[in-house]
C-alpha cells in the first residue's frame, strides 16, 4: 500500500472515529461518559402558566444527561436546569438538585414537559429558591420522557437522577457555574424519596458535590407499608404505579407472570398515564384483585422492597425531615420511623410534623420552611438537630 493511500486511510478513520470520541454535538456541549456528562443542552423557555402567555424571568436548558439505573448499568435522564437571570459572585450561586413528586409514568407527564407548557405546579416551590439567586436542575427521572419505562420509586434510580442533575448543571458552560459551588438537594413526596436516596447515595456515588443539606418531606420510605395502607383507597393507583416502577428497574420480578388478564389491562394502560388518570383508574381497586399469587411476599419481591427502604444506610450531611400529620397517602409513622432510624444512625436531623390535614397540604405547609433551612446550610450557619 502507498504512503498515500495510507494516510488518505488513516485520515478516514481518524474521522470515523469523531463520533465516537466527542459525539454529536447540541447547544455547543459534546457527548461523553461519565456520569453527570452532559449529552445535550438546549435554551427552553419556561413558563408560569398554561397556554405561554406568562415566561419565567429565567435562563433555561432541556438537559439530557448521563447517569445510572439502580442496577448499575448507564442511562441517559433528561431535565431542566434554570439559572435566574440575576448577578452572583462568580462560582458561588448555590445549585439545587430538586426532585418533583409524582408526575406519572408517561412521558408526557414529566417536569421538562411541564414547565414548557405552563402547567408545572411546583414552579411555585422552585421559584423561592430562584428568587434567592440560587440556581435549580430538576430532574425528570430515569424513563420519564426518555426511552424505556419510568422506573417509579426506585431509589438508587432516582437518587441518581438527582445528582447526576447537579453534575450537568455544573457542566453546562453557558450557566456558568461552578464544580465547588454549595449544593442542596430539595423534594417532597416521591420527590422526598430521591432527595432521601441522594442524601444516602452521595458520600459513595458523588463525593465531590460540596452536599451541604437535604429537605426532603412526605417520604415514602418504606414501599410495603405505604402500599399496604394504599390499598383499595382512592390512591391505589399510586402503590400500583411502583409496583410497575420496580418491575421496570428490576427484570427478575416479572410483573406480568403474576397478573390477571383484567390486571394486565389495567397495568398496560398505565404505562403512559399521568398522575390524575393513575388515580382515577385504579381508585378502590385492590393488588389481589389483580394478581393470580401473593406478589408483594414472594422472594423476589421481599428483595427488592427491601433494598429500596430507606434509613438502613444514615446520611453524612444535615437533613430536614417534614411530613403532615393528615397525611392520607404516606402515613405519618412512616416518616417519624425514617427520623428515629437517621437519628439512630448518628444522623444530624431536624424534624417536623406537620398540621397539614393531607398530602397535598403537607407540600404547601413544610415547603417555605425547607427553603428558609435550606438557606441556613447554604449560609453555613449553625447546624441545629432535634434527635
Amino acid at each position: 500500500m502507498s504512503i498515500r493511500v495510507r494516510a488518505i486511510m488513516s485520515t478516514i478513520g481518524a474521522l470515523l472515529l469523531l463520533p465516537v470520541l466527542f459525539g454529536p454535538r447540541a447547544g455547543g456541549i459534546a457527548r461523553a461518559d461519565a456520569a453527570g456528562d452532559v449529552v445535550e443542552a438546549v435554551p427552553t423557555p419556561v413558563y408560569l402558566a398554561p397556554g405561554k402567555l406568562l415566561e419565567a424571568p429565567v435562563r433555561a436548558w432541556h438537559l439530557r444527561y448521563r447517569s445510572t439505573s439502580a442496577t448499575g448499568a448507564a442511562d441517559i435522564v433528561s431535565g431542566t436546569l434554570l439559572v435566574p437571570r440575576s448577578a452572583y459572585a462568580a462560582g458561588k450561586r448555590p445549585i439545587v438538585g430538586y426532585a418533583v413528586g409524582t408526575h406519572g409514568l408517561g412521558d408526557e407527564c414529566a417536569p421538562s414537559a411541564a414547565m414548557a407548557r405552563g402547567t408545572e405546579a411546583e414552579l411555585a416551590i422552585i421559584s423561592l429558591m430562584l428568587l434567592k439567586g440560587w440556581a435549580v436542575a430538576v430532574t425528570d427521572y430515569e424513563g420519564l420522557g426518555t426511552p424505556g419505562d419510568h422506573t417509579y420509586m426506585v431509589g438508587a434510580s432516582q437518587g441518581h437522577a438527582v445528582l447526576d442533575s447537579i453534575r450537568a448543571a455544573m457542566r453546562v458552560p453557558e450557566a456558568g457555574l461552578s464544580d465547588g459551588a454549595p449544593v442542596v438537594v430539595m423534594g417532597y413526596s416521591q420527590g422526598g424519596s430521591s432527595a432521601a436516596w441522594a442524601a444516602q447515595l452521595q458520600p459513595s456515588y458523588a463525593p465531590e458535590l460540596r452536599l451541604k443539606g437535604v429537605a426532603a418531606g412526605g417520604v415514602p420510605a418504606d414501599l410495603q407499608a405505604v402500599g399496604e395502607h394504599l390499598d383499595g383507597t382512592s390512591d391505589f393507583g399510586l402503590a400500583a404505579a411502583a409496583g410497575a416502577g420496580l418491575d421496570a428497574a428490576y427484570p427478575e420480578l416479572s410483573l406480568d407472570r403474576h397478573l390477571t388478564p383484567e390486571g394486565a389491562a389495567l397495568f398496560a394502560d398505565a404505562r403512559d398515564d399521568c398522575v390524575a388518570d393513575l388515580r382515577d383508574k385504579l381508585a378502590g381497586r385492590r393488588l389481589a384483585e389483580l394478581t393470580t399469587t401473593d406478589v408483594m411476599h414472594r422472594p423476589e419481591w421481599q428483595a427488592r422492597l427491601l433494598e429500596n427502604r430507606l434509613g438502613t444506610t444514615t446520611p453524612r450531611v444535615p437533613l430536614f425531615l417534614y411530613h403532615a400529620k393528615g397525611d392520607e397517602i404516606i402515613p405519618y409513622g412512616v416518616g417519624r420511623t425514617l427520623r428515629e432510624e437517621y437519628c439512630s444512625g448518628g444522623a444530624k436531623v431536624l424534624w417536623t410534623g406537620l398540621p397539614a390535614g393531607s398530602h397535598v397540604l403537607g407540600a404547601v405547609e413544610g415547603a417555605p420552611l425547607a427553603v428558609a433551612w435550606l438557606a441556613s446550610r447554604v449560609l453555613g450557619l449553625p447546624v441545629v438537630s432535634n434527635c
